[in-house]
Parts: C-alpha cells; structure tokens; sequence
C-alpha cells in the first residue's frame, strides 16, 4: 500500500534523480582485500597449532569474516557466517573454511580465537565455539574427522548435572547447554543418549528452566544459571537461545510442522509433581513466555546494558526467539518479530565501529529464511551479499533473491517495523517516473514561455532576477 510517506519519499527521489546523477554510497560494501586461496601456513587441519595465513592490514586474519578484533568472537562468527552463505548456496573462499580448520585443537574443541602459532590451552577451550563450528562443518559437508573429534570432546566435558559450561570444569549455564545440544542435533545425536551418571542433555537443559514454583509471569522462561542466594529469575537471552534445543533444532533452522494455535503456557494447577518440567513441554513453556514478552514490548525483545537502568531492543535475542519459535512449530508467532527485525536490525548487522558484524549479519540471514523473508531483500537490505563482503571472496556469488534489492536500507525512505516488499529499489523505480514526469512538465513550461510574446519595454521586462527566473532553474540549484 502507497502510504503518503512513502509518496512523499518518492517524489523527493524523484526530484534528486532529476537533478543529480549521482548515486548514494553504500555501507561497507567494498570487498575485502582478503585473497580466497587456502592459507599459506602448512599446519595440518586440528594440528594444534594455527597456521600461518596471511593477515589483512587491519591485522585480521585473510581467511576470515569481519574485520573487529576476533580475540573473543572468532570461531564463533567464522562459524555463522559459513552456515548462512552455505545455505544460500554461496560456496566460501577455500581459506575461509580452513582457517575454521586450523583453529581446532589436538583434543577435539575449539577456543574462541587464537593466533597464529599459539599453542591450544585446554582450559580455555570453548564449548559455544566448539558447537558452531561442528554445525558449519557439519552444513558445508566432507568433514567427518573434525566433527566427530569435536562431539568426542563436548560429550567429554558434560557435567554431572547434564548441562555444559562455556568453559571446560565451571558450572554449566544456559546458553552453553543450549548450544552445545544445537551442536549434537545436528549431527544426528539424540541428547536423551548423551549422559554422564544418568543425567542426559535434556536433564541437563531442564535445570535452568523455571517451573510452576516460578512467579506466573516467569514459568517457562530459562534462568542463565543458579546461584547461591539469588532467586530464580527469567533472563532473556537464555530462554531465546533455549527454545532452539529444547525444540529439537539446529542451525540452519528449516521449516517444521505447524502447531494449531499459540504455544502453552505450564499448566500449573496445583497437581504437578515439584522438579523440572518434563522435555515434552520445555519448548511449549519457553514459547509462549517469549511470545507473551515480545506482545508486551512491540514484538521485540528488550534488555538492560550492564550498569543502565533502561531496557533497549536485544536484537540478538529477537532474531534467536524468532528460530527457535519456527524451530518449535510457531512460525505465525514469529512473523511480527521477523518484520520488526527487518525494518530495524540494519545497524546491527552493518553499522558497527569495525563496519559489517558478521555474526549479526549471519544471524539475520538465518532468521529471514527460517521466517519465509527474503534475506536478499530484507528490509531493502541485501544480507547475503553483505555477508559475502565482509569476507575473502567466495568461490560461487550470491545469485539469488531481488535484483533491485540493495545492499543498504536507505533508513530514510523504508518505514520501520515493516517488510511488505517495499525497498530502496521499488522507491528509487518509482522515484525515477515521478523525476522523468517533472522533468517533461518543466520542459513543455519553458517551451511554452519561450513562445510567448516578448515584453514591448525594457521596464515591463525587469532586469533583476524574478521570481518566475527563480521558479525556472532546475532543483537542486534553488
């Protein structure tokens, strides 16, 4: 639907396209100097030691996506971003998947980072980092060794409760749990099978969800991770990061049998047995209380910076909520989210100090698709060739989705909280009639004067500049 802001918008374009031919920079949309050959070092894949690839001037490595320091996100971005342009059929630069390679340890796992010539130190190995990367692995095919050395190392450092920590020997969270069964899942493992003591993956997960013992207004949701004296409460990034494993998922998340109706709530009337909710209804559980809390908050999911009192968009946890949400059967729930996600998320993913965020902008690749949205017209933006960007060039281009659709929003003419197939390019074709139809008026207008009679005295005629002079030169020169 034409709104008036958006014919407003058009007819502005329209005016600047007639007067200028000129068009507007993109964000971060020069290719990465990056060479896509395989790294020059010869360490052997998991030998321990990284090789030597050579590192762009920012210091970053060659083989890598993003240009921010990679100290605490490297695996874990490296690993996002190979599994949204895998599934957009975008085969990767041979250096972008084994600097992934090369950056796994002799045990199996992980760190978040290390640079090249560092030794793995065990206790720093990471069990996020090491989940992603066997999900990459695992979506680009042909990596069975690396894989499964890495599931032998996860299910190695299971805790006796059945959750997982971050790092090997804390106490385990959430998040951690969470992932590292995303990680399982999509190698086929049933976390039911996967125990230490009797305690499986999903015990394991149940731990941090709250119960009918919760306040109404948190059952369901998922705690981080308990702690002595402090009582139970909902955190948000837990239970969106939660919904995906406790309903079965992995990355990329694909389209799931549909639920009749909205997710449900516990049934807490009293008769339940006191302990954990049962695995059968933890996603249920997790939905409908991350479903309620985006109703609340504008289909968004808000959180508090560490030392501020006000709540500001998540966009993370929005974007994880609406996969797990069509991981669990509820995509009709997630739409609205996806649309916010669309008509705001832009910055996130490419407006960053360090310019494009690959995470976020693998994340969002993931979340259009999993939403049935287009990831190459997402809000305007163009995500996958963003993506490809910010990385060594891949061996096959993106070759799909909107031609028209661009790379940047132009946050000036797309109306936020909507995705309804309006983009820059729809507004700058729409921009061009409207700058062609003034620009043939203004031509018939001064054919028409310059037939007119001329002024029969030098004092009817004026010799300073009128107003019609004004009205007579072009736009952009007024």
């Amino acid at each position: 639907m034409l709104t008036a802001a958006r014919l407003g918008a058009a007819a502005l374009t329209g005016a600047l396209l007639a007067g200028t031919a000129a068009a507007p920079a993109l964000a971060d949309t020069a290719t990465p100097a990056a060479s896509s050959a395989a790294p020059s070092g010869t360490a052997a894949s998991g030998s321990g030691t990284p090789s030597g690839s050579p590192s762009t001037s920012s210091g970053v490595p060659a083989g890598l996506y993003g240009k921010g320091d990679p100290q605490y996100d490297g695996v874990w971005r490296q690993s996002l971003a190979l599994i949204a342009l895998q599934q957009e059929k975008v085969e990767p630069a041979d250096a972008a998947v084994q600097w992934l390679l090369d950056q796994q340890c002799e045990d199996g796992g992980w760190p978040s980072y290390r640079a090249a010539g560092t030794p793995c130190t065990p206790a720093t190995e990471d069990t996020n980092a090491t989940s992603l990367a066997v999900q990459a692995l695992t979506a680009l095919g042909g990596h069975q060794q690396p894989v499964t050395r890495a599931t032998d190392w996860l299910r190695a450092h299971q805790n006796p409760d059945g959750s997982w920590a971050y790092n090997p020997g804390a106490p385990g969270d959430a998040n951690s749990t969470a992932v590292v069964l995303n990680g399982l899942l999509a190698v086929g493992l049933d976390p039911a099978g996967v125990a230490v003591g009797g305690h499986t993956g999903w015990d394991g997960l149940a731990t941090f969800q709250l119960d009918c013992s919760a306040p109404a207004d948190q059952r369901g949701a998922f705690r981080y991770q308990p702690a002595a004296g402090v009582p139970a409460a909902a955190d948000t990034i837990a239970s969106a990061q939660s919904l995906l494993a406790a309903a079965g998922g992995h990355l990329p998340v694909t389209a799931t049998d549909r639920k009749d109706g909205p997710p449900k709530a516990p049934a807490c009337d009293g008769a339940q047995t006191p302990g954990p909710l049962a695995h059968a209804d933890s996603a249920e559980a997790d939905a409908a209380w991350l479903t309620g809390r985006l109703a609340a908050d504008g289909q968004r999911l808000l959180a508090k910076t560490p030392g501020s009192d006000t709540a500001t968009p998540d966009y993370n946890s929005t974007a994880w909520t609406v996969l797990g949400l069509v991981a669990a059967g509820h995509p009709a729930e997630a739409a609205e989210a996806a649309d916010w996600l669309a008509g705001n998320a832009y910055p996130w993913a490419a407006q960053g100090k360090n310019g494009t965020d690959p995470a976020a902008t693998a994340t969002l690749v993931l979340t259009a698709r999993a939403a049935k949205l287009d990831p190459y017209n997402f809000g305007g933006a163009n995500l996958v060739q963003l993506l490809a960007d910010s990385g060594p060039k891949p061996k096959t281009g993106p070759a799909g989705g909107d031609p028209q659709a661009t790379r940047a929003p132009g946050s000036a003419i797309t109306e936020p909280d909507e995705n309804s197939g309006f983009s820059a390019g729809w507004l700058i074709g729409v921009g061009l009639l409207v700058g062609v139809g003034a620009g043939l008026l203004l031509s018939l207008n001064r054919r028409h004067k310059n037939a007119a009679p001329a002024p029969e005295t030098g004092a009817e005629a004026g010799t300073g500049t009128s107003d019609t002079d004004a009205d007579d030169r072009p736009e952009q020169d007024r």
